[in-house]
Protein backbone atom coordinates (compact mmCIF):
# COMPACT_ATOMS: atom_id res chain seq x y z
CA UNK A 1 0.00 0.00 0.00
CA UNK A 2 2.80 2.35 0.95
CA UNK A 3 4.62 1.63 -2.29
CA UNK A 4 1.43 2.31 -4.23
CA UNK A 5 1.06 5.72 -2.56
CA UNK A 6 4.65 6.53 -3.44
CA UNK A 7 3.98 5.67 -7.08
CA UNK A 8 0.87 7.83 -7.09
CA UNK A 9 2.79 10.72 -5.53
CA UNK A 10 5.59 10.34 -8.05
CA UNK A 11 3.04 10.24 -10.85
CA UNK A 12 1.39 13.45 -9.62
CA UNK A 13 4.78 15.10 -9.27
CA UNK A 14 5.78 14.04 -12.77
CA UNK A 15 2.50 15.30 -14.17
CA UNK A 16 3.06 18.59 -12.38
CA UNK A 17 6.57 18.86 -13.73
CA UNK A 18 5.36 18.12 -17.23
CA UNK A 19 2.60 20.73 -16.91
CA UNK A 20 5.03 23.27 -15.45
CA UNK A 21 7.50 22.52 -18.20
CA UNK A 22 4.78 22.98 -20.79
CA UNK A 23 3.67 26.26 -19.18
CA UNK A 24 7.27 27.43 -18.94
CA UNK A 25 7.70 26.68 -22.61
CA UNK A 26 4.66 28.73 -23.55
CA UNK A 27 5.84 31.66 -21.44
CA UNK A 28 9.30 31.69 -22.98
CA UNK A 29 8.56 31.02 -26.63
CA UNK A 30 7.56 33.59 -29.24
CA UNK A 31 4.49 35.39 -27.94
CA UNK A 32 2.94 37.01 -31.01
CA UNK A 33 2.42 36.54 -34.71
CA UNK A 34 3.57 37.54 -37.21
CA UNK A 35 7.00 36.69 -35.80
CA UNK A 36 9.02 37.50 -38.91
CA UNK A 37 9.46 41.24 -38.27
CA UNK A 38 9.13 43.85 -35.51
CA UNK A 39 5.89 45.78 -35.11
CA UNK A 40 5.06 49.09 -33.44
CA UNK A 41 2.28 49.54 -30.91
CA UNK A 42 1.10 52.80 -29.35
CA UNK A 43 -0.36 52.84 -25.85
CA UNK A 44 -2.01 56.20 -25.05
CA UNK A 45 -1.91 57.95 -21.70
CA UNK A 46 -4.56 56.61 -19.32
CA UNK A 47 -4.94 53.31 -21.20
CA UNK A 48 -6.32 50.24 -19.43
CA UNK A 49 -5.19 46.65 -19.87
CA UNK A 50 -8.06 46.13 -22.31
CA UNK A 51 -6.86 49.16 -24.27
CA UNK A 52 -3.38 47.61 -24.40
CA UNK A 53 -4.79 44.47 -25.97
CA UNK A 54 -6.60 46.64 -28.54
CA UNK A 55 -3.34 48.49 -29.26
CA UNK A 56 -1.55 45.19 -29.80
CA UNK A 57 -4.16 44.15 -32.32
CA UNK A 58 -4.07 47.59 -33.98
CA UNK A 59 -0.32 47.12 -34.41
CA UNK A 60 -1.02 44.10 -36.60
CA UNK A 61 -0.09 41.53 -33.93
CA UNK A 62 -1.95 38.47 -32.71
CA UNK A 63 -1.13 36.99 -29.32
CA UNK A 64 -0.53 33.26 -29.79
CA UNK A 65 -1.97 32.20 -26.43
CA UNK A 66 -4.19 34.81 -24.79
CA UNK A 67 -4.57 32.75 -21.62
CA UNK A 68 -0.82 32.55 -21.05
CA UNK A 69 -0.39 36.25 -21.87
CA UNK A 70 -3.09 37.21 -19.36
CA UNK A 71 -1.61 34.86 -16.75
CA UNK A 72 1.88 36.39 -17.09
CA UNK A 73 0.41 39.90 -17.04
CA UNK A 74 -1.54 39.15 -13.86
CA UNK A 75 1.49 37.57 -12.15
CA UNK A 76 3.49 40.73 -12.85
CA UNK A 77 0.58 43.01 -11.84
CA UNK A 78 0.79 44.65 -15.26
CA UNK A 79 -2.94 45.58 -15.51
CA UNK A 80 -2.29 48.03 -12.65
CA UNK A 81 1.01 49.28 -14.09
CA UNK A 82 0.11 50.18 -17.68
CA UNK A 83 2.48 52.86 -19.03
CA UNK A 84 1.91 54.90 -22.18
CA UNK A 85 4.39 54.87 -25.00
CA UNK A 86 5.53 53.72 -28.39
CA UNK A 87 6.83 50.17 -28.20
CA UNK A 88 8.68 48.23 -30.88
CA UNK A 89 7.83 44.56 -30.48
CA UNK A 90 10.30 42.02 -31.80
CA UNK A 91 8.30 39.30 -33.49
CA UNK A 92 10.38 36.68 -31.64
CA UNK A 93 9.79 38.23 -28.21
CA UNK A 94 8.34 35.83 -25.61
CA UNK A 95 5.45 36.65 -23.29
CA UNK A 96 7.71 37.23 -20.30
CA UNK A 97 9.94 39.73 -22.14
CA UNK A 98 6.95 41.37 -23.83
CA UNK A 99 5.19 42.03 -20.51
CA UNK A 100 8.43 43.16 -18.88
CA UNK A 101 8.95 45.72 -21.64
CA UNK A 102 5.43 47.11 -21.34
CA UNK A 103 5.46 47.03 -17.53
CA UNK A 104 8.73 48.94 -17.29
CA UNK A 105 7.69 51.53 -19.91
CA UNK A 106 10.77 50.67 -21.96
CA UNK A 107 9.54 52.38 -25.09
CA UNK A 108 11.46 53.13 -28.28
CA UNK A 109 11.92 56.87 -28.98
CA UNK A 110 10.60 58.57 -32.10
CA UNK A 111 12.69 60.86 -34.28
CA UNK A 112 11.03 64.27 -34.11
CA UNK A 113 11.98 66.88 -36.70
CA UNK A 114 10.96 70.52 -36.87
CA UNK A 115 12.28 73.34 -39.03
CA UNK A 116 11.05 76.39 -40.91
CA UNK A 117 9.01 77.45 -37.87
CA UNK A 118 7.61 80.99 -37.84
CA UNK A 119 5.04 80.93 -35.05
CA UNK A 120 4.13 79.09 -31.88
CA UNK A 121 1.22 77.54 -33.77
CA UNK A 122 3.63 76.22 -36.41
CA UNK A 123 5.80 74.64 -33.73
CA UNK A 124 2.90 73.11 -31.82
CA UNK A 125 1.35 71.77 -35.02
CA UNK A 126 4.52 70.01 -36.17
CA UNK A 127 5.30 68.54 -32.76
CA UNK A 128 1.69 67.52 -32.12
CA UNK A 129 1.74 65.40 -35.27
CA UNK A 130 4.79 63.45 -34.10
CA UNK A 131 4.12 62.70 -30.41
CA UNK A 132 1.03 61.85 -28.37
CA UNK A 133 0.55 65.36 -26.97
CA UNK A 134 -1.71 67.47 -29.17
CA UNK A 135 -0.89 70.95 -30.45
CA UNK A 136 -3.46 72.69 -28.22
CA UNK A 137 -1.77 71.37 -25.08
CA UNK A 138 1.64 72.55 -26.31
CA UNK A 139 0.31 76.03 -27.13
CA UNK A 140 -1.39 76.26 -23.73
CA UNK A 141 1.89 75.40 -22.01
CA UNK A 142 3.97 77.89 -24.01
CA UNK A 143 1.47 80.72 -23.59
CA UNK A 144 1.86 80.59 -19.82
CA UNK A 145 5.16 82.27 -18.79
CA UNK A 146 4.89 80.69 -15.34
CA UNK A 147 6.03 77.45 -16.96
CA UNK A 148 9.44 78.82 -17.94
CA UNK A 149 10.05 82.22 -16.31
CA UNK A 150 12.36 80.59 -13.75
CA UNK A 151 14.57 79.52 -16.67
CA UNK A 152 14.99 83.16 -17.71
CA UNK A 153 12.53 83.26 -20.62
CA UNK A 154 9.49 85.38 -21.41
CA UNK A 155 6.40 84.86 -23.52
CA UNK A 156 8.07 86.97 -26.22
CA UNK A 157 11.41 85.14 -26.39
CA UNK A 158 10.46 81.54 -25.48
CA UNK A 159 10.79 80.54 -29.15
CA UNK A 160 14.55 80.99 -28.83
CA UNK A 161 14.64 77.77 -26.77
CA UNK A 162 13.69 75.62 -29.73
CA UNK A 163 16.59 74.91 -32.07
CA UNK A 164 15.28 73.40 -35.33
CA UNK A 165 16.78 69.94 -35.82
CA UNK A 166 15.94 66.25 -35.42
CA UNK A 167 15.69 64.83 -31.91
CA UNK A 168 14.85 61.48 -30.36
CA UNK A 169 11.89 61.92 -27.99
CA UNK A 170 9.57 59.61 -26.13
CA UNK A 171 6.26 59.45 -27.97
CA UNK A 172 4.39 59.81 -24.67
CA UNK A 173 6.08 63.13 -23.81
CA UNK A 174 3.71 65.76 -22.42
CA UNK A 175 4.25 69.51 -23.07
CA UNK A 176 6.38 69.98 -19.96
CA UNK A 177 8.56 66.99 -20.82
CA UNK A 178 8.93 68.26 -24.39
CA UNK A 179 9.94 71.72 -23.16
CA UNK A 180 12.37 70.29 -20.59
CA UNK A 181 14.05 68.20 -23.26
CA UNK A 182 14.32 71.16 -25.63
CA UNK A 183 15.74 73.32 -22.83
CA UNK A 184 18.40 70.68 -22.21
CA UNK A 185 19.23 70.64 -25.94
CA UNK A 186 19.31 74.45 -25.95
CA UNK A 187 21.81 74.51 -23.10
CA UNK A 188 23.93 71.86 -24.81
CA UNK A 189 23.88 73.86 -28.04
CA UNK A 190 25.13 76.96 -26.25
CA UNK A 191 28.52 75.54 -25.46
CA UNK A 192 31.51 77.52 -24.20
CA UNK A 193 32.67 78.41 -27.71
CA UNK A 194 29.33 79.88 -28.77
CA UNK A 195 28.97 81.75 -25.46
CA UNK A 196 32.42 83.25 -25.94
CA UNK A 197 31.56 84.41 -29.46
CA UNK A 198 28.31 85.98 -28.23
CA UNK A 199 30.30 87.86 -25.60
CA UNK A 200 32.64 89.25 -28.26
CA UNK A 201 29.72 90.97 -30.05
CA UNK A 202 28.15 92.05 -26.75
CA UNK A 203 24.97 90.02 -27.20
CA UNK A 204 23.31 87.53 -24.88
CA UNK A 205 22.32 84.06 -26.11
CA UNK A 206 18.73 85.18 -26.48
CA UNK A 207 19.73 88.36 -28.30
CA UNK A 208 21.81 86.32 -30.73
CA UNK A 209 18.75 84.16 -31.39
CA UNK A 210 16.56 87.21 -31.96
CA UNK A 211 19.00 88.67 -34.46
CA UNK A 212 19.46 85.25 -36.10
CA UNK A 213 15.72 85.00 -36.66
CA UNK A 214 15.82 88.28 -38.59
CA UNK A 215 18.86 87.15 -40.60
CA UNK A 216 17.07 83.90 -41.45
CA UNK A 217 14.10 85.84 -42.82
CA UNK A 218 16.24 88.28 -44.78
CA UNK A 219 18.59 85.80 -46.42
CA UNK A 220 17.44 83.90 -49.47
CA UNK A 221 20.93 82.62 -50.18
CA UNK A 222 22.56 80.96 -47.17
CA UNK A 223 26.08 82.20 -47.90
CA UNK A 224 24.91 85.79 -47.43
CA UNK A 225 23.83 85.28 -43.82
CA UNK A 226 27.18 86.25 -42.20
CA UNK A 227 27.34 89.44 -44.28
CA UNK A 228 23.74 90.40 -43.47
CA UNK A 229 24.43 89.68 -39.80
CA UNK A 230 27.43 91.99 -40.02
CA UNK A 231 25.25 94.83 -41.30
CA UNK A 232 22.86 94.52 -38.37
CA UNK A 233 25.67 94.30 -35.83
CA UNK A 234 27.19 97.47 -37.30
CA UNK A 235 23.84 99.26 -36.94
CA UNK A 236 23.40 98.05 -33.36
CA UNK A 237 26.87 99.30 -32.44
CA UNK A 238 26.15 102.73 -33.92
CA UNK A 239 22.67 103.03 -32.44
CA UNK A 240 21.03 103.04 -35.89
CA UNK A 241 17.57 101.42 -36.12
CA UNK A 242 17.78 97.99 -37.76
CA UNK A 243 15.05 98.87 -40.25
CA UNK A 244 14.55 95.17 -40.98
CA UNK A 245 11.60 94.50 -43.26
CA UNK A 246 10.89 91.01 -41.83
CA UNK A 247 10.16 92.57 -38.43
CA UNK A 248 7.47 94.70 -40.09
CA UNK A 249 5.85 91.59 -41.55
CA UNK A 250 5.85 90.12 -38.05
CA UNK A 251 4.46 93.34 -36.55
CA UNK A 252 1.51 93.46 -38.97
CA UNK A 253 1.18 89.65 -38.92
CA UNK A 254 1.40 89.27 -42.66
CA UNK A 255 4.26 87.11 -43.93
CA UNK A 256 2.94 87.20 -47.50
CA UNK A 257 4.03 90.80 -48.07
CA UNK A 258 6.42 91.20 -50.99
CA UNK A 259 6.69 94.93 -50.57
CA UNK A 260 6.83 97.02 -47.41
CA UNK A 261 4.82 100.22 -47.82
CA UNK A 262 4.79 103.43 -45.78
CA UNK A 263 1.52 102.38 -44.16
CA UNK A 264 3.21 99.27 -42.76
CA UNK A 265 6.00 101.34 -41.25
CA UNK A 266 3.45 103.14 -39.08
CA UNK A 267 2.65 99.98 -37.09
CA UNK A 268 2.97 100.76 -33.39
CA UNK A 269 4.69 97.58 -32.32
CA UNK A 270 7.91 96.84 -30.41
CA UNK A 271 8.75 94.68 -33.44
CA UNK A 272 8.75 97.72 -35.72
CA UNK A 273 12.50 98.17 -36.09
CA UNK A 274 11.98 101.25 -38.23
CA UNK A 275 10.28 102.96 -35.29
CA UNK A 276 12.25 101.54 -32.36
CA UNK A 277 16.01 101.15 -32.03
CA UNK A 278 17.67 97.94 -30.96
CA UNK A 279 16.43 94.39 -31.13
CA UNK A 280 12.74 93.47 -30.88
CA UNK A 281 11.63 91.69 -27.68
CA UNK A 282 11.76 88.22 -29.19
CA UNK A 283 12.55 86.14 -32.28
CA UNK A 284 10.30 86.58 -35.28
CA UNK A 285 10.72 82.86 -35.98
CA UNK A 286 12.62 79.88 -34.57
CA UNK A 287 16.20 80.81 -35.43
CA UNK A 288 18.08 78.18 -37.41
CA UNK A 289 21.48 76.82 -36.43
CA UNK A 290 22.89 78.41 -39.60
CA UNK A 291 21.35 81.74 -38.62
CA UNK A 292 22.72 81.64 -35.08
CA UNK A 293 26.19 80.68 -36.26
CA UNK A 294 26.04 83.40 -38.93
CA UNK A 295 25.49 85.99 -36.20
CA UNK A 296 28.23 84.52 -34.02
CA UNK A 297 30.60 84.50 -36.99
CA UNK A 298 29.32 87.69 -38.60
CA UNK A 299 31.41 89.11 -41.40
CA UNK A 300 33.45 92.12 -40.32
CA UNK A 301 32.92 95.00 -42.74
CA UNK A 302 31.65 98.58 -42.76
CA UNK A 303 28.38 98.06 -44.64
CA UNK A 304 25.32 99.71 -43.09
CA UNK A 305 22.71 99.00 -45.77
CA UNK A 306 21.56 96.27 -48.11
CA UNK A 307 18.68 95.74 -50.52
CA UNK A 308 17.62 92.89 -52.78
CA UNK A 309 19.16 92.93 -56.23
CA UNK A 310 16.87 93.92 -59.07
CA UNK A 311 17.63 90.68 -60.91
CA UNK A 312 15.66 88.74 -58.26
CA UNK A 313 18.57 86.34 -57.89
CA UNK A 314 18.09 86.24 -54.13
CA UNK A 315 21.33 88.11 -53.56
CA UNK A 316 21.62 91.62 -52.15
CA UNK A 317 23.55 94.79 -52.91
CA UNK A 318 25.44 96.06 -49.85
CA UNK A 319 26.30 99.71 -49.29
CA UNK A 320 28.39 101.84 -46.98
CA UNK A 321 26.56 105.09 -47.69
CA UNK A 322 22.90 106.05 -47.85
CA UNK A 323 23.40 107.60 -51.29
CA UNK A 324 24.70 104.35 -52.72
CA UNK A 325 21.95 102.38 -50.98
CA UNK A 326 19.21 104.63 -52.35
CA UNK A 327 20.49 104.07 -55.88
CA UNK A 328 20.24 100.29 -55.46
CA UNK A 329 16.88 100.60 -53.71
CA UNK A 330 15.49 102.67 -56.58
CA UNK A 331 16.56 99.98 -59.05
CA UNK A 332 14.75 97.36 -57.00
CA UNK A 333 11.57 99.47 -56.67
CA UNK A 334 11.47 100.01 -60.44
CA UNK A 335 11.77 96.28 -61.03
CA UNK A 336 8.93 95.63 -58.54
CA UNK A 337 6.80 98.09 -60.48
CA UNK A 338 7.77 96.53 -63.80
CA UNK A 339 6.69 93.13 -62.47
CA UNK A 340 3.50 94.72 -61.06
CA UNK A 341 4.34 93.72 -57.51
CA UNK A 342 2.60 96.33 -55.42
CA UNK A 343 2.11 94.58 -52.09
Amino acid sequence: MRRKLIYIALGILASGLIAASFLFGLVFISCVVPADKPAVIYIPRGATYTDVLDSIRSGGLIIKNQGIFDWVAAKKNYPSLVKPGRYVVDGKMNCNDFINMLRSGRQTPVRVTFNNIRTMNDLAGKIGRQIETDSAAIISFLEDPANYSDDGFTRENIMSVFIPDTYELLWSSDPEQFYTRMLREHRRFWNAERKEKAGRINLSETEVSILASIVDEEAVVADEKPRIAGVYINRLKRGIPLQADPTIKFAVNDFTLNRILNQHLLADSPYNTYKYKGLPPGPIRCPSIDGIDAVLNAEKHDYLYFVARADFSGYHNFSRTLTEHNRYADQYRKELNRRKIYK
